[in-house]
Protein backbone atom coordinates (compact mmCIF):
# COMPACT_ATOMS: atom_id res chain seq x y z
CA UNK A 1 0.00 0.00 0.00
CA UNK A 2 1.32 2.99 -1.19
CA UNK A 3 1.30 5.22 2.50
CA UNK A 4 1.05 8.83 1.02
CA UNK A 5 -1.67 8.77 -1.77
CA UNK A 6 -3.82 6.78 0.78
CA UNK A 7 -3.20 9.43 3.53
CA UNK A 8 -3.96 12.01 0.52
CA UNK A 9 -6.73 10.37 -0.49
CA UNK A 10 -8.21 10.23 3.38
CA UNK A 11 -7.42 14.23 3.37
CA UNK A 12 -9.54 14.88 0.22
CA UNK A 13 -12.34 12.47 2.01
CA UNK A 14 -15.97 13.67 1.60
CA UNK A 15 -17.90 11.54 3.64
CA UNK A 16 -21.54 12.70 2.67
CA UNK A 17 -20.37 12.20 -0.93
CA UNK A 18 -18.68 8.80 0.66
CA UNK A 19 -22.30 7.74 1.42
CA UNK A 20 -24.00 8.63 -1.67
CA UNK A 21 -21.27 6.65 -3.60
CA UNK A 22 -21.81 3.10 -1.46
CA UNK A 23 -25.39 3.73 -2.65
CA UNK A 24 -25.00 3.48 -6.36
CA UNK A 25 -21.90 0.77 -6.50
CA UNK A 26 -23.82 -2.39 -4.28
CA UNK A 27 -20.82 -4.75 -5.78
CA UNK A 28 -18.30 -2.87 -3.43
CA UNK A 29 -18.08 -3.22 0.29
CA UNK A 30 -19.16 0.27 1.68
CA UNK A 31 -15.72 0.11 4.26
CA UNK A 32 -13.83 0.23 0.99
CA UNK A 33 -15.22 3.35 -0.19
CA UNK A 34 -13.14 6.48 1.44
CA UNK A 35 -15.69 8.94 -0.41
CA UNK A 36 -13.19 11.26 -3.02
CA UNK A 37 -15.10 13.22 -5.77
CA UNK A 38 -13.90 12.24 -9.39
CA UNK A 39 -12.57 15.57 -10.01
CA UNK A 40 -10.20 15.76 -6.98
CA UNK A 41 -9.40 12.16 -8.26
CA UNK A 42 -8.69 13.26 -11.42
CA UNK A 43 -6.53 16.13 -10.37
CA UNK A 44 -4.68 13.81 -8.33
CA UNK A 45 -4.14 11.33 -11.17
CA UNK A 46 -2.94 14.06 -13.33
CA UNK A 47 -0.75 15.43 -10.38
CA UNK A 48 0.79 12.06 -9.77
CA UNK A 49 1.67 11.41 -13.56
CA UNK A 50 3.98 14.95 -13.73
CA UNK A 51 5.58 13.77 -10.40
CA UNK A 52 6.59 10.91 -11.50
CA UNK A 53 5.02 8.98 -9.10
CA UNK A 54 2.47 6.92 -11.12
CA UNK A 55 4.33 3.79 -12.18
CA UNK A 56 4.92 2.95 -8.37
CA UNK A 57 1.48 3.28 -7.91
CA UNK A 58 0.77 1.46 -11.00
CA UNK A 59 2.72 -1.65 -9.74
CA UNK A 60 0.50 -2.13 -6.67
CA UNK A 61 -1.71 -4.33 -7.68
CA UNK A 62 -4.66 -5.23 -6.19
CA UNK A 63 -5.63 -1.91 -4.29
CA UNK A 64 -7.65 -2.53 -1.42
CA UNK A 65 -9.97 0.45 -2.01
CA UNK A 66 -12.29 1.76 -4.38
CA UNK A 67 -11.09 5.48 -4.53
CA UNK A 68 -7.81 3.37 -5.39
CA UNK A 69 -9.38 1.90 -8.23
CA UNK A 70 -10.56 4.67 -9.30
CA UNK A 71 -7.55 6.73 -8.82
CA UNK A 72 -5.44 3.76 -11.14
CA UNK A 73 -8.47 4.49 -13.78
CA UNK A 74 -7.88 7.79 -13.97
CA UNK A 75 -3.80 7.07 -14.36
CA UNK A 76 -4.40 4.71 -17.07
CA UNK A 77 -6.66 7.45 -19.10
CA UNK A 78 -3.67 9.72 -19.12
CA UNK A 79 -0.77 7.35 -20.22
CA UNK A 80 0.48 8.51 -23.85
CA UNK A 81 2.07 5.27 -25.26
CA UNK A 82 -0.39 2.74 -26.39
CA UNK A 83 1.16 -0.57 -26.14
CA UNK A 84 2.56 0.56 -22.38
CA UNK A 85 -1.17 1.59 -21.83
CA UNK A 86 -3.26 -1.51 -23.57
CA UNK A 87 -0.42 -3.90 -21.15
CA UNK A 88 -1.42 -1.77 -17.86
CA UNK A 89 -5.30 -1.71 -19.09
CA UNK A 90 -4.84 -5.65 -19.55
CA UNK A 91 -3.27 -6.09 -16.34
CA UNK A 92 -6.15 -3.86 -14.57
CA UNK A 93 -9.11 -5.19 -15.64
CA UNK A 94 -9.47 -8.93 -13.64
CA UNK A 95 -8.89 -6.13 -10.53
CA UNK A 96 -12.57 -4.50 -11.74
CA UNK A 97 -15.41 -5.20 -9.51
CA UNK A 98 -17.87 -2.47 -9.81
CA UNK A 99 -19.55 -0.48 -12.96
CA UNK A 100 -17.92 3.39 -11.93
CA UNK A 101 -14.49 2.04 -12.18
CA UNK A 102 -15.18 0.22 -15.84
CA UNK A 103 -17.25 2.82 -17.20
CA UNK A 104 -14.44 5.32 -16.02
CA UNK A 105 -11.90 4.09 -17.42
CA UNK A 106 -11.04 5.42 -20.53
CA UNK A 107 -7.32 6.27 -21.84
CA UNK A 108 -7.22 9.05 -24.32
CA UNK A 109 -4.70 7.59 -26.25
CA UNK A 110 -7.03 5.05 -27.67
CA UNK A 111 -8.64 7.32 -29.84
CA UNK A 112 -6.01 7.46 -31.98
CA UNK A 113 -4.89 3.86 -32.40
CA UNK A 114 -8.25 2.58 -32.97
CA UNK A 115 -6.99 -0.23 -35.41
CA UNK A 116 -4.78 -1.64 -32.78
CA UNK A 117 -7.27 -1.47 -30.56
CA UNK A 118 -9.91 -3.45 -31.74
CA UNK A 119 -8.18 -6.70 -31.68
CA UNK A 120 -8.02 -6.30 -27.68
CA UNK A 121 -11.65 -5.29 -27.72
CA UNK A 122 -12.62 -8.21 -29.26
CA UNK A 123 -10.34 -10.69 -26.79
CA UNK A 124 -12.30 -8.33 -24.10
CA UNK A 125 -15.95 -9.11 -25.32
CA UNK A 126 -14.95 -12.83 -25.64
CA UNK A 127 -13.68 -13.02 -22.13
CA UNK A 128 -16.35 -13.74 -19.93
CA UNK A 129 -15.27 -11.85 -16.41
CA UNK A 130 -17.96 -9.30 -16.33
CA UNK A 131 -16.18 -5.96 -15.90
CA UNK A 132 -14.02 -7.16 -18.59
CA UNK A 133 -16.66 -7.94 -21.09
CA UNK A 134 -18.83 -4.39 -20.24
CA UNK A 135 -15.33 -2.86 -20.43
CA UNK A 136 -15.03 -4.36 -24.06
CA UNK A 137 -18.81 -3.42 -24.51
CA UNK A 138 -17.60 0.00 -23.70
CA UNK A 139 -14.93 0.87 -26.18
CA UNK A 140 -16.57 -0.61 -29.21
CA UNK A 141 -19.41 1.77 -28.35
CA UNK A 142 -17.11 4.88 -27.55
CA UNK A 143 -14.74 4.33 -30.26
CA UNK A 144 -16.46 2.43 -32.94
CA UNK A 145 -20.30 3.54 -33.83
CA UNK A 146 -19.29 6.61 -35.78
CA UNK A 147 -16.72 6.80 -38.65
CA UNK A 148 -15.00 3.26 -38.25
CA UNK A 149 -18.39 1.51 -37.68
CA UNK A 150 -19.38 -1.82 -39.07
CA UNK A 151 -21.79 -3.76 -39.08
CA UNK A 152 -20.02 -6.61 -37.64
CA UNK A 153 -19.66 -5.01 -34.65
CA UNK A 154 -23.06 -4.72 -32.95
CA UNK A 155 -23.51 -8.45 -34.29
CA UNK A 156 -20.41 -9.18 -32.17
CA UNK A 157 -22.33 -7.79 -29.55
CA UNK A 158 -25.47 -9.63 -29.79
CA UNK A 159 -23.60 -12.27 -29.60
CA UNK A 160 -22.72 -12.09 -25.98
CA UNK A 161 -24.30 -14.19 -23.59
CA UNK A 162 -24.49 -13.34 -20.06
CA UNK A 163 -26.73 -13.29 -16.77
CA UNK A 164 -24.45 -10.54 -15.39
CA UNK A 165 -26.66 -7.38 -15.04
CA UNK A 166 -23.99 -5.39 -15.79
CA UNK A 167 -23.18 -6.97 -19.23
CA UNK A 168 -26.95 -7.03 -19.74
CA UNK A 169 -27.18 -2.99 -18.80
CA UNK A 170 -24.35 -2.31 -21.58
CA UNK A 171 -25.23 -4.58 -24.00
CA UNK A 172 -28.81 -2.28 -24.01
CA UNK A 173 -26.73 0.71 -23.41
CA UNK A 174 -24.47 0.06 -26.57
CA UNK A 175 -27.68 -0.93 -29.19
CA UNK A 176 -29.66 2.52 -27.38
CA UNK A 177 -26.68 4.48 -28.36
CA UNK A 178 -26.00 3.11 -32.11
CA UNK A 179 -29.85 3.73 -32.70
CA UNK A 180 -28.75 7.20 -32.67
CA UNK A 181 -26.26 7.16 -34.48
CA UNK A 182 -26.37 3.67 -36.48
CA UNK A 183 -30.00 3.19 -36.81
CA UNK A 184 -29.85 1.54 -39.96
CA UNK A 185 -27.54 -1.24 -39.26
CA UNK A 186 -29.09 -1.96 -35.86
CA UNK A 187 -33.03 -1.25 -35.82
CA UNK A 188 -33.32 -4.62 -37.58
CA UNK A 189 -31.86 -6.70 -34.32
CA UNK A 190 -35.46 -5.03 -32.25
CA UNK A 191 -37.85 -5.72 -35.42
CA UNK A 192 -36.18 -9.26 -35.39
CA UNK A 193 -36.14 -9.75 -31.96
CA UNK A 194 -32.24 -10.72 -32.16
CA UNK A 195 -31.53 -9.75 -28.54
CA UNK A 196 -33.25 -11.34 -25.25
CA UNK A 197 -36.24 -10.27 -24.51
CA UNK A 198 -34.94 -8.33 -21.30
CA UNK A 199 -31.88 -6.57 -23.00
CA UNK A 200 -34.26 -5.65 -25.85
CA UNK A 201 -36.69 -4.15 -23.80
CA UNK A 202 -33.55 -2.50 -21.57
CA UNK A 203 -32.68 -0.61 -25.35
CA UNK A 204 -35.72 0.47 -25.82
CA UNK A 205 -36.19 1.88 -22.63
CA UNK A 206 -32.83 3.96 -23.01
CA UNK A 207 -33.23 4.91 -26.63
CA UNK A 208 -37.01 6.73 -25.66
CA UNK A 209 -34.90 8.50 -22.82
CA UNK A 210 -32.35 9.90 -25.31
CA UNK A 211 -31.92 13.49 -26.24
CA UNK A 212 -30.77 11.93 -29.63
CA UNK A 213 -33.43 9.80 -30.50
CA UNK A 214 -36.63 11.37 -32.28
CA UNK A 215 -39.86 11.65 -31.36
CA UNK A 216 -40.87 9.78 -34.41
CA UNK A 217 -38.38 7.48 -34.01
CA UNK A 218 -39.06 6.85 -30.35
CA UNK A 219 -42.71 6.08 -31.01
CA UNK A 220 -41.88 2.92 -33.36
CA UNK A 221 -39.39 1.49 -30.86
CA UNK A 222 -42.74 1.32 -28.46
CA UNK A 223 -44.10 -0.98 -30.55
CA UNK A 224 -41.66 -2.90 -30.71
CA UNK A 225 -41.63 -3.30 -26.87
CA UNK A 226 -41.80 -7.04 -26.09
CA UNK A 227 -44.88 -8.30 -23.61
CA UNK A 228 -43.73 -10.23 -21.27
CA UNK A 229 -43.18 -10.77 -17.34
CA UNK A 230 -39.62 -8.52 -18.38
CA UNK A 231 -40.08 -6.88 -14.62
CA UNK A 232 -39.86 -10.15 -12.77
CA UNK A 233 -36.53 -9.55 -12.75
CA UNK A 234 -36.59 -6.10 -11.04
CA UNK A 235 -39.45 -7.28 -8.85
CA UNK A 236 -37.09 -10.20 -7.49
CA UNK A 237 -34.08 -8.61 -6.88
CA UNK A 238 -36.26 -6.17 -4.99
CA UNK A 239 -37.43 -7.98 -2.44
CA UNK A 240 -34.25 -9.89 -2.10
CA UNK A 241 -32.57 -6.25 -1.33
CA UNK A 242 -29.93 -6.69 -4.15
CA UNK A 243 -31.35 -4.64 -6.76
CA UNK A 244 -28.57 -2.43 -9.07
CA UNK A 245 -29.23 1.01 -9.45
CA UNK A 246 -31.73 1.94 -12.20
CA UNK A 247 -29.16 4.39 -14.17
CA UNK A 248 -26.23 2.19 -14.98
Amino acid sequence: MNDPIREELFRLQDLSYRDFQIKLIPTVRPEAVIGVRTPELRRLAKDLCKRGEAAAFLAELPHSCFDENQLHAFILSEMKDFPSCLAEVDRFLPYVDNWATCDQLSPKVFKKHRAELLPAIIRWLDDGRTYVVRFGIGMLMEHFLDADFDPAYPALVSKIQSEEYYVRMMIAWYFATALAKQADAVLPYLEQRRLDPWTHNKTIRKAVESYRITPEQKAYLRTLTIKTLQNCHRIVTRFDGKAPPVPV
